[in-house]
Formats: C-alpha cells, sequence, structure tokens
C-alpha cells in the first residue's frame, strides 16, 4: 500500500476514492470514508451518495418528535450495502454519546440512539453526517481491490467530509492527490 498514516499502514481515516471504472451502483463515483482498517478487515460509510430520505424521515420511523429548530431536511446517507437499516452518525469528537468510537483527532462515529435524539431536539453536533448502513472488506478485500486499481485513497479531511458541497466530495477528494478524477478514462492498464 502506498498510502500510510501512523497506525501502522492501515487506512483507518483515509478517503477511498472510486475510479471512473467501478461500475457497482453501490459505489459508482463514491467516496468512503474509513472508519476502521486492519488485519480483519475494513469498514467504511460512503459520504457522498444521498438517499431519498432527510432526517425527519429517521425521526417519524424512530418516533422521535424533533423540535422547531431541528435539521429535518438534511439528507441522509446510502452509507453502503451492508446493514442498511443500522445508522451512524459521523461527527466532530466528543464525549456525550453512549456508543461513539474516535476515528481521528477530527472525526467520531456514533451508533447510539441518544444522538439521534439530540439531533431532534437540535443538541446535537453542528457538523455531521448521518448514514444507514455501511461498506465492509474482508481480511484482504480492500487492499486487493486497490491493487486492482478500483481505489484511490487519501488522508480524509473534515473540510471534504463535513463542508464540501456533496456533488463535489469526489472530485475534491480526488484533487488531494493531484488527479482530475472527472478526466480519467474507466479503462485501466499496465505499462
Amino acid at each position: 500500500m502506498s498510502e500510510t498514516s501512523d497506525n501502522g499502514g492501515w487506512l483507518s481515516d483515509h478517503f477511498a476514492i472510486a475510479m471512473p471504472s467501478l461500475q457497482d451502483p453501490n459505489f459508482a463515483h463514491a467516496v468512503i470514508y474509513i472508519c476502521e482498517h486492519g488485519p480483519e478487515g475494513a469498514m467504511g460509510l460512503v459520504i457522498n451518495h444521498p438517499s431519498d430520505l432527510k432526517l425527519r424521515d429517521l425521526f417519524e420511523h424512530m418516533d422521535i418528535e424533533p423540535g422547531p429548530d431541528a435539521p429535518v431536511d438534511t439528507p441522509v446517507f446510502l452509507g453502503g450495502p451492508v446493514q442498511r437499516e443500522r445508522g451512524f452518525v459521523l461527527h466532530p469528537p466528543d464525549d456525550q454519546w453512549e456508543a461513539s468510537a474516535q476515528v481521528s483527532p477530527q472525526v467520531s462515529v456514533t451508533t447510539s440512539r441518544d444522538i439521534i435524539t439530540a439531533l431532534a431536539q437540535n443538541r446535537g453536533p453542528r457538523r455531521f453526517l448521518m448514514a444507514l448502513g455501511y461498506a465492509g472488506w474482508g481480511a484482504g478485500q480492500l487492499e486487493e481491490e486497490m491493487t486492482s486499481n478500483a481505489w484511490l485513497t487519501v488522508p480524509a479531511t473534515s473540510t471534504i467530509l463535513f463542508d464540501t458541497p456533496v456533488p463535489q466530495r469526489w472530485e475534491a477528494a480526488a484533487a488531494q492527490l493531484g488527479v482530475d478524477i472527472s478526466r480519467m478514462s474507466g479503462e485501466s492498464g499496465h505499462a
């Protein structure tokens, strides 16, 4: 792997950027925030495929009454094809949630109901991304897909994760590598 980090070469807190040749509809033009990567495999959330759902739909499904200032029109993302009924919230770290794991100094992932309730009451994190489902890879699978030119990787930034407009995230993530991914061919080859 050419992209390493301070965690022994694993790609936690990186973006996996789908190459144009990747045709799986779950991952076409996807940017995946890698939450975990180690010897057992990897887990991440697609951060640029919004679903048709808004937070109001999630609140309603969970029988949570939103307050007047709740961010009800915020999109819910298709985090990946695995366990689509399971919710994940990416947000800056803090210690107040029941089931939360800090991925990096800038990002935590929370899976507990309390953060959804807090969002409904406008007491949750100001910067967040809500996703249903996740992308998962078995041991060595992500590395194999990278070798097959399915993914580029780059260290993640909270700016792309939370602030970059959704339609621009794929190109913005690749631009961190100096790549204009929109100009890349869907063909791969070897010199």
